[in-house]
């Protein structure tokens, strides 16, 4: 293990997020300490998934936040600058056909360049700590048949890239879009002009039914709002995208 600052290098972990949580509790982490993994073997996803990568070739990292200092108020409102903290650092390495897809995702095209998971601890009401899990394929080639709609900055772009000067870069991206202090109405408009298929006709399923409908929009709560028929509000892991 090796440390700067507030950026640690990891050579094995199971999960960044799981040890980035225990140095919050052991009182060992800062606002803006990150960890970042050379190897992890049981990285975490969205509901329970696991976000398998290849040991050297990615950026495998997790920022503990103290909301309060961040001047972060919601859940949705973090998830939502952490997103476009990636989305701005894969556009630039990446190119113009980056978008965030609902909740919190990266995707080039139709395919996941990215993912953030967020964890928090709350200490009764007080919201103490967020977790931000943040995973960039950036020099893998070849993933498993499980993800087949990955794509990786190598993939895209035809270069190899340095993953822990880039994992840096995107570390002081995230702390430098918390500071900025934005509105959440302008966090909320940024999110949107970027959100992956807006104002697109789009295949969800929800309790094994599947239904056609238009994404218009996320709301300030961070609910995905669709129409159809009618207009439609779904919570994080109420439906799933068919791509």
């Amino acid at each position: 293990m090796t440390s700067a600052g507030f950026f640690t290098i990891l050579d094995t972990v199971d999960s960044t997020n799981n040890y980035a949580m225990q140095q919050a509790q052991d009182g060992l982490a800062n606002h803006g300490s990150a960890w970042f993994a050379i190897e992890q073997t049981s990285g975490k996803g969205q509901r329970g998934k696991k976000w398998a990568t290849e040991k050297g070739k990615n950026i495998a990292m997790s920022l503990v936040l103290a909301p309060g200092k961040a001047k972060i108020t919601t859940q949705f409102q973090l998830s939502a600058v952490a997103a476009l903290a990636c989305f701005e650092f894969l556009k630039h390495y990446g190119g113009d056909e980056m978008k965030i897809k609902w909740p919190n995702d990266l995707f080039w095209r139709d395919r996941k360049a990215g993912g953030i998971l967020i964890e928090n601890k709350f200490q009764g009401k007080a919201w103490k700590w967020a977790v931000v899990g943040i995973g960039i394929n950036i020099n893998q080639q070849v993933f498993n048949k499980e993800l087949s709609n990955a794509v990786s900055l190598k993939q895209i772009t035809g270069k190899n890239f340095d993953t822990i000067a880039l994992a840096k870069e995107l570390h002081e991206l995230v702390m430098k879009k918390l500071a900025e202090g934005r509105t959440s109405g302008e966090i909320l408009q940024q999110y949107n002009e970027r959100l992956y298929k807006i104002n697109e006709l789009v295949t969800l399923r929800k309790n094994g039914v599947k239904f056609d409908t238009h994404i218009k929009e996320v709301s300030a709560q961070g609910r995905l709002i669709t129409i159809d028929a009618i207009e439609r509000e779904f919570d994080f892991g109420e439906v799933e995208w068919l791509l």
